[in-house]
C-alpha cells in the first residue's frame, strides 16, 4: 500500500461508519418526529349581501323584547295615532313612538314620519351602503361608519353602536333628538334637514323630505 492509499483509506472508513450510524438513527423506532400543531385560522365571514341591501328589501316587523303591543296594535303604537292615514303601514306601525319622542323635543310628528319614510321606508333593519342604521338612518360609531375620519379621528366616535340603533324605539328617540338639535342650531327646518341628510344631496334631501311632509296630509 503506497502513501496515498494509506492516507485515503482512513477517511473512507470513517465516512462509512458515520453513514451507517445515521442510517440506524433514522430507522430507530425509539425516535419520533413531532410536528408542531398550528391551530386552524378561522375564515373571515363572507359579507351578507342581504344586509347590504336591507334598505331596499322588505322586512318582517317584530315586536321588540319587553315591549308589548297595546290593544292589538303593533308595539310603539300605544296612543291614538295622529299621523295622516295616507302614510304606509310600515310608518304607521311606529306612530306611538314617533308621537312620543317628537312631542318631547317639540317637533311635528309628521316631520319625523316624513324623515323616516325617506330614510328607511319604515324598515327597522335598514342598513345603507354608507353604514347608516335603522328607521332614522343614524350613523353609528362602528361598522362601515367607523371608516369615516374627521381631522384624523373617527367622525362618529360618540355615536351609539349599531346594535343600539337597530332597536326601533331607541333609533326613533335618538334620530328625533338629533334632528331637534340641528333645528336649534340652524334656526330652521330646511337647513336642519340639509345637515341631517347625506352630504352629497344638500338641499335636495331637505326638499324631498319637505315634499313628503306636505303631500302626506
Amino acid at each position: 500500500m503506497n502513501s496515498i492509499q494509506r492516507a485515503v483509506f482512513p477517511a473512507i472508513l470513517i465516512s462509512s461508519l458515520v453513514l451507517v450510524g445515521i442510517t440506524r438513527l433514522i430507522a430507530s423506532p425509539q425516535i419520533t418526529v413531532i410536528a408542531a400543531t398550528v391551530p386552524p385560522v378561522a375564515a373571515a365571514p363572507a359579507q351578507d349581501e342581504a344586509t347590504a341591501g336591507a334598505v331596499e328589501a322588505a322586512a318582517e316587523t317584530q315586536a321588540q323584547p319587553g315591549i308589548e303591543a297595546v290593544a292589538g296594535q303593533p308595539a310603539g303604537n300605544a296612543d291614538e295615532c295622529s299621523l295622516p292615514s295616507s302614510y304606509p303601514d310600515s310608518i304607521l306601525q311606529w306612530c306611538g313612538w314617533i308621537q312620543r319622542y317628537a312631542a318631547e323635543v317639540e317637533l311635528d310628528s309628521r316631520l319625523i314620519a316624513a324623515v323616516m319614510l325617506q330614510e328607511s321606508g319604515g324598515k327597522a333593519d335598514a342598513y345603507s351602503h354608507s353604514g347608516a342604521v335603522g328607521l332614522m338612518q343614524v350613523m353609528p360609531r362602528d361598522g362601515l361608519a367607523e371608516q369615516f375620519m374627521c381631522s384624523g379621528r373617527p367622525c362618529f366616535a360618540s355615536r351609539p353602536s349599531m346594535d343600539e340603533l337597530f332597536e326601533p324605539e331607541y333609533n326613533i328617540s335618538y334620530g328625533t333628538r338629533m334632528l331637534a338639535g340641528l333645528v336649534a342650531r340652524h334656526g330652521n327646518v330646511r337647513d336642519a334637514l340639509k345637515a341631517y341628510g347625506p352630504m352629497d344631496m344638500g338641499y335636495r334631501y331637505a326638499d324631498i323630505v319637505l315634499s313628503i311632509y306636505e303631500n302626506y296630509q
